[in-house]
C-alpha cells in the first residue's frame, strides 16, 4: 500500500509541480509537495490539517516540541497553531514526497454525529504517528481520482467524507472530533483566530476576540495559551512577521514597507522582533534566504 501511494502520489506532483514544489488539484483541502534538497525553516500558523509523508524526512516544531517523522507517518494538526517545519532529508534522486489533507469541520460534525465517538477536550494539537492502513487507503484513492478528471466534480465530495470518516474511526479520532463541535473549545477559538488572521494589521482588541469565542477575556486568554503557546498578542505578532518575510522574499518589498503594511509603525521596532524570531535583521536573512534558495535551485 504505501509504495503504491508514492507511486501515485510521485506520478502527479512531478506532472503539476510548480517551482516551489507545490502541486494543487482540483479537490479543494488537498496538496501534494515535493522537495528535492532539504529545505530551511519554515514558519507558519499552520490550520487543522493531516500531512502524509511518503518518502523523506521532516522535522517539526511547536513550543519547546520537536518532531521527527518519515515516509509511512503522518502528522495531525488539530488547531491552528505556530509551528517551524524543516524538510530534513531529501536529494534528486529521492525527493521527499508528503500529501497535505485539510480539516473540515463541518464534514467532521456530520460524521461524528453519525459515528458517536467522544468528543476529546483540548488534547495535544500536534501529533506524529504512523499512518493508520484505513487512511492510506483512503488517501491512495482520493490520489487516484485526479487522474479521472470527468470523475473528480461527481465523486470528490464523496471521497472527501470518506477520508475524515478514516481519520475520525481511527486512534486520533477523539481528538478530531473536537474541531467538529460547533461550541467545543476548538471551534470557539476557531472564530477568534479568524479574526485575527484577517485583521492581523489592525490593533488588536481582546475583549472582541472573547466575545468571538463566547468565553470572557481571562478564561479566553487561558484557553487560547492553552493551545498555541502563545497569548493573543504575540499569536498576532508572528503573524505579522510571518506575513512580512513572505512580501520580502516573494513580492522583492522593502523591509520598511512590509514593517507598515502588516501594522508596525515602528521600523526599528519591526527589525527587533523579526531578528528575535527569525534568527537575523530583515535585509540579511532575506539575502541569505535568497542565496541558499537559488544555490538549491541551481544543484
Amino acid at each position: 500500500m504505501a509504495e503504491t501511494l508514492l507511486t501515485e502520489v510521485r506520478r502527479y506532483v512531478d506532472s503539476h509541480a510548480n517551482a516551489q514544489g507545490i502541486a494543487a488539484t482540483p479537490i479543494a483541502g488537498l496538496t501534494m509537495l515535493r522537495a528535492t534538497t532539504p529545505s530551511e525553516m519554515d514558519y507558519a500558523i499552520s490550520r487543522p490539517l493531516v500531512a502524509l509523508v511518503v518518502q523523506g524526512n521532516k522535522r517539526v516544531m511547536m513550543g519547546n516540541r520537536t518532531f521527527d517523522f518519515g515516509a509511512g507517518d503522518s502528522l495531525l494538526i488539530t488547531a491552528d497553531v505556530p509551528t517551524i517545519s524543516q524538510i530534513t532529508r531529501a536529494s534528486a534522486g529521492d525527493p521527499y514526497y508528503s500529501l497535505v489533507f485539510d480539516l473540515d469541520p463541518t464534514v467532521i460534525q456530520e460524521l461524528a454525529l453519525a459515528m458517536e465517538i467522544a468528543r476529546e477536550e483540548m488534547g495535544a494539537p500536534v501529533r506524529v504517528e504512523p499512518t493508520e492502513a484505513d487512511v492510506a487507503h483512503a488517501a491512495l484513492r482520493l490520489v487516484q481520482l485526479l487522474a479521472r478528471t470527468a470523475a473528480v466534480p461527481v465523486l470528490k465530495t464523496q471521497m472527501i467524507r470518506e477520508m475524515h470518516y478514516w481519520l475520525l474511526a481511527g486512534k486520533h479520532g477523539p481528538a478530531i472530533r473536537n474541531l467538529g463541535t460547533a461550541e467545543g473549545s476548538a471551534q470557539r477559538l476557531a472564530r477568534a483566530v479568524a479574526i485575527i488572521r484577517s485583521d492581523y494589521a489592525q490593533p488588536l482588541r481582546v475583549e472582541r476576540l472573547a466575545e468571538a469565542a463566547g468565553m470572557s477575556p481571562s478564561t479566553f486568554h487561558q484557553h487560547f495559551r492553552a493551545v498555541t503557546t502563545l497569548s493573543p498578542l504575540q499569536f498576532q505578532k508572528q503573524l505579522r512577521l510571518i506575513e512580512a518575510r513572505r512580501m520580502m522574499l516573494s513580492e522583492g518589498t522593502s523591509a520598511s514597507t512590509a514593517a507598515y503594511a502588516v501594522g508596525y509603525e515602528s521600523v526599528p521596532q519591526f527589525t527587533r522582533e523579526y531578528g528575535r524570531m527569525f534568527g537575523a535583521p530583515p535585509v540579511r536573512d532575506i539575502r541569505v534566504s535568497r542565496t541558499r534558495m537559488s544555490s538549491q535551485a541551481a544543484s
